[in-house]
């Protein structure tokens, strides 16, 4: 059972969907008394930096998530999900903390390059890490979809698992042992985006 953190997010639905199509037994989860249970986690996001991390400490998701993330089994961060593995954002001068599973900070893309912020659309993702499970059978150079005006800059560049240009080259997904994190939406970013959740999907069955 894939365990999808629900603590409000506004895409839970259409990740949801999405893993079950590709073949994922899924149980939404508002409190951690069952996520030790699960095979793997998914941490999914659209919306602020802050609402996700205080809504994940007011439902006692933050410290479970964090404890998953560090037990093995499979965790996916998607979009403010994969900002949330950080430390801190700049977004709105936020206090909050993150959940720190990788060091670095969220900042926002700068202004003066000629494009549109937030970044609304597809764009190419360069994989830096072919061996990276999730990304088996995807080409390098693939479109995804992104809908984001903030991004993390990792202290450790040797986790970018892709890297997209948009004014600036920024670190578009991690990998580091168990844990995946991605900025762009891979439940909308049609066969390309299923085949990484359905790799995903694979690591658990």
């Amino acid at each position: 059972m894939i365990a999808l953190l629900d603590y409000g997010a506004g895409n839970l639905r259409s990740v949801e969907k999405a893993l079950r199509f590709v073949g994922a037994e899924v149980e939404l989860m508002q409190s951690p008394d069952r996520l030790k249970d699960a095979a793997a986690v998914v941490l999914p996001g659209v919306g602020a930096f802050d609402d996700c991390v205080n809504a994940m400490q007011r439902q006692e998701l933050f410290e479970a998530a964090k404890d998953f993330a560090g037990s093995g089994k499979p965790f996916l961060g998607i979009c403010v999900g994969y900002q949330a593995m950080f430390d801190h954002s700049e977004e709105f001068n936020s206090s909050a903390s993150g959940l720190g599973f990788f060091r670095g900070n969220v900042v926002r893309f700068p202004e003066g390059k000629g494009l549109k912020i937030p970044q609304i659309g597809w764009n190419q993702i360069e994989i830096t890490q072919p061996e990276c499970p999730i990304y088996q059978g995807v080409d390098n150079g693939s479109h995804v979809y992104f809908v984001h005006s903030f991004h993390p800059k990792p202290e450790d560049d040797s986790i970018a698992a892709t890297r997209t240009s948009y004014g600036v080259n920024f670190v578009s997904s991690v990998w580091r042992d168990n844990v995946f994190a991605t900025q762009f939406h891979p439940e909308k970013s049609q066969h390309i985006g299923l085949k990484i959740l359905e790799n995903f999907v694979n690591l658990v069955k």
